[in-house]
């Protein structure tokens, strides 16, 4: 048999094979096809997909305004805590405002996966360079404004925030699912709260009418200005982030809020509502948007207060926060390096 010659070694000089063809990165233009069809296909943008710039801007300033407003949004109610008329109606009332926290935990946490800076939104919201809902600078005047701030507020919330469940951005629509649920809960306790003082006194009965009276208005600004005077919202809608106009949701907050105020006893401090046939809705009065734009611009009653109040706790706060990124970084560091820092065994 004849032996097999053992191939000859290549020479360092030798041609090498080429390499193999790497794949080119997409181009934009190819990115942009890929989130329109996205979009299109009713499909959900995630932290780690391409999205234009204009769309992370629009993200990130929606959820920053949405959680400056239920951290702001505890203050007007959390001034009542300890004035509850009874134990279970603070303890109710505390949990609330817990919850409003907690909101704004998960809107802050969506706002990173965008690359936001929460320390930097935060300081955004105290030197006044972003907003938040113009409700909150009205002020609780009465014990029987926390219900109807649960039944009027948080239900116009709902209105607004139940669409938002479907918005394209992921982590925003799935913070929404459980926001919604607890903000309905919350309407629930306002209504009931309502309800009980509507079967006491007289007095009571003119104290629930006259917080009706003072915060019907700004409930329908909540929704933000006509659609003929909103920036935002034609990109919204195209982009899937809204999927419903100011004015439809404020409509359709006016239509689920008159049988409400029947079945209460309260009427609404609007002498043109009322049902038109021919549309199939309730017609309302006009909105004085002057006001809208003063609230919003800083004029509110209570502007000044709930910024001044959110910044006095964020500086009292500081220790709290150096605490916890010193214990972070402790509980991160590998052992040997901490040995070497403490001279000794790390304790538990």
């Amino acid at each position: 048999m004849g032996q097999r010659t053992a191939p000859a070694p290549q020479s360092a000089h030798a041609p090498q094979p080429a390499p193999a063809p790497q794949a080119e990165p997409a181009s934009e233009a190819g990115l942009e096809e890929h989130f329109e069809r996205t979009i299109a296909a009713e499909a959900r943008v995630e932290p780690r997909d391409w999205m234009p710039d204009g769309y992370r801007k629009t993200m990130i300033r929606q959820i920053a305004q949405h959680a400056h407003s239920e951290i702001i949004g505890m203050q007007p109610e959390g001034n009542w805590i300890t004035r509850a008329p009874s134990l279970r109606r603070k303890a109710i009332l505390l949990a609330k405002v817990q919850d409003e926290a907690g909101h704004g935990l998960y809107l802050y946490s969506a706002a990173e996966t965008l690359g936001a800076d929460r320390a930097d939104l935060t300081e955004k919201l105290i030197t006044g360079r972003q907003k938040y809902s113009s409700i909150f600078n009205y002020p609780t005047l009465s014990y029987t404004d926390v219900g109807v701030i649960g039944w009027l507020v948080d239900g116009a919330a709902i209105c607004n925030q139940v669409p938002l469940c479907r918005s394209s951005y992921g982590p925003y629509a799935r913070a929404m699912i459980r926001i919604c649920k607890e903000e309905s809960f919350h309407q629930r306790q306002g209504y009931e709260l309502l309800m009980t003082m509507m079967r006491g006194t007289a007095a009571q009965q003119a104290m629930v009418q006259d917080s009706v009276d003072r915060w019907w208005w700004p409930s329908l600004m909540m929704f933000g200005p006509p659609d003929a005077d909103s920036p935002n919202t034609a990109q919204s809608m195209a982009w899937k982030v809204k999927r419903h106009t100011n004015d439809e949701l404020r409509q359709r907050f006016v239509d689920m809020t008159v049988p409400q105020a029947d079945a209460l006893g309260v009427s609404l401090p609007d002498p043109e509502l009322r049902w038109n046939t021919g549309r199939g809705h309730y017609d309302f009065g006009a909105i004085d948007w002057d006001e809208f734009k003063r609230v919003i611009s800083g004029g509110g009653p209570c502007n000044a207060q709930r910024v001044a109040r959110r910044r006095s706790a964020h500086e009292a706060g500081a220790w709290v926060r150096e605490a916890a990124a010193a214990h972070a970084r402790k509980t991160t560091t590998p052992y040997p390096e901490r040995i070497g820092a403490t001279g000794g065994a790390p304790r538990d």
